[in-house]
């Protein structure tokens, strides 16, 4: 199926894990999964493998957080999201090289972390209105779509836009299971035309399917145990982990 050390079974091992603490307990923990996996396998069929692995974690989490969700938000964010998801399957069919478009999500995402801490830190009135305007959602959402297309990348793009409209932390990991789930299905018949899913990668998704439910597990039972205020600056963290790693590559 796939010729791996035993080093590597380990880290894909601990990326399944991960990946459900990440769709129950710390959203932007899948960033560190992306880059992991990817130095693992080709980075196209990196993707390819990692999208079911996210699928059956986000069953876990929309179900368990199925009365946390802004559904106001998400519908905001549709069409642009289509948008963005319509864009990234045109690059990955056309497209081998993605570095340029790396580095321009990454800049992006830092520059959103900026805007989010000088609220936060100075409560800056120009950007008050920020998150409520129609620019805004569009930008994010299309980006959200095409970042999550081009190598499931999305987590960190989400991340700022569901802290900077300020949802508690169940709400924000409620909402964010249902965008990614809806986005994640979307994408599954795009990547079998693109050959990024194939049988053996799915039978290799099967086998890791355990280690993923125990971190959704995990997850569920860490995030009560998380201050409000600590789970804002893990996430605001980690996404600067993600923007940095797009940056430098």
């Amino acid at each position: 199926m796939f010729d791996l050390s035993v080093v590597h079974i380990i880290l894909v091992l601990i990326c399944a894990l991960l990946i459900g603490v990440a769709k129950t307990g710390l959203p932007t923990l899948g960033i560190l999964v992306v880059a992991v996996m990817a130095s693992i396998f080709p980075a196209r069929e990196s993707i390819g493998i990692v999208l079911p692995m996210l699928i059956t974690a986000d069953v876990i989490a929309v179900t368990y957080y199925r009365r946390n969700v802004n559904w106001k938000t998400l519908f905001r964010l549709v069409p642009w999201v289509l948008g963005g998801l319509f864009l990234g399957f045109i690059v990955l069919f056309f497209v081998e090289a993605s570095r340029p478009i790396e580095i321009m999500l990454g800049g992006i995402i830092l520059l959103m972390i900026g805007i989010q801490l000088s609220r936060e830190r100075w409560g800056a009135s120009w950007t008050e209105n920020i998150p409520q305007s129609t620019w805004f959602a569009a930008g994010m959402g299309t980006l959200a779509g095409f970042t999550t297309m081009i190598g499931n990348a999305a987590g960190p793009v989400m991340a700022i836009f569901l802290l900077a409209i300020a949802l508690p932390k169940q709400e924000f990991i409620g909402t964010g299971a249902w965008f990614f789930i809806s986005v994640n299905l979307i994408k599954v018949p795009m990547y079998a035309i693109l050959g990024l899913i194939t049988p053996a990668s799915l039978t290799f998704n099967l086998w890791l399917a355990p280690v993923i439910l125990l971190g959704t597990y995990l997850g569920i039972k860490c995030l009560p145990l998380i201050p409000q205020r600590t789970f804002n600056i893990a996430v605001l963290v980690l996404a600067v982990f993600g923007g940095v790693r797009l940056l430098v590559g």
